[in-house]
């Protein structure tokens, strides 16, 4: 899925500023640094499967701090803000290889993941 995927993402987003970015900055990290994102990926993931397991509420301070922690991995590879990242949220819901991957670790927590980053976005005004 990789392969067809980057594909996919230069496609339709090859002329945005945020691919430029994240083309340049992944150009950068080393072996290293793609093992510590990996490492913060899962336990950021593991952090919101288990908020969705304990029931946190969209828009609560807890739910907003996820959604931050969530933008600010992203924010690694290109600048995002709450705009960009309610997009990601909708594509999360929209794309089935996105509410897969999510749902994999937890059923529900890609819908999770997009309620707790719009209501953070829309708190931010």
């Amino acid at each position: 899925m990789s392969e067809n995927y980057d594909a996919e993402a230069q496609q339709r987003w090859g002329d945005t500023d945020a691919w430029k970015q994240s083309r340049e900055r992944t150009a950068k990290l080393t072996k290293e640094d793609w093992i510590a994102v990996k490492a913060d990926t899962d336990a950021l993931e593991a952090s919101l499967a288990d908020g969705l397991r304990r029931g946190v509420r969209a828009g609560s301070a807890e739910a907003n701090a996820l959604a931050e922690q969530h933008r600010t991995s992203i924010d690694r590879f290109y600048d995002c803000d709450h705009e960009m990242q309610v997009c990601l949220a909708h594509m999360y819901v929209a794309d089935p290889r996105f509410t897969r991957h999510y749902d994999n670790i937890a059923p529900g927590l890609a819908q999770f993941v997009h309620d707790i980053i719009v209501a953070n976005a829309e708190a931010r005004g």
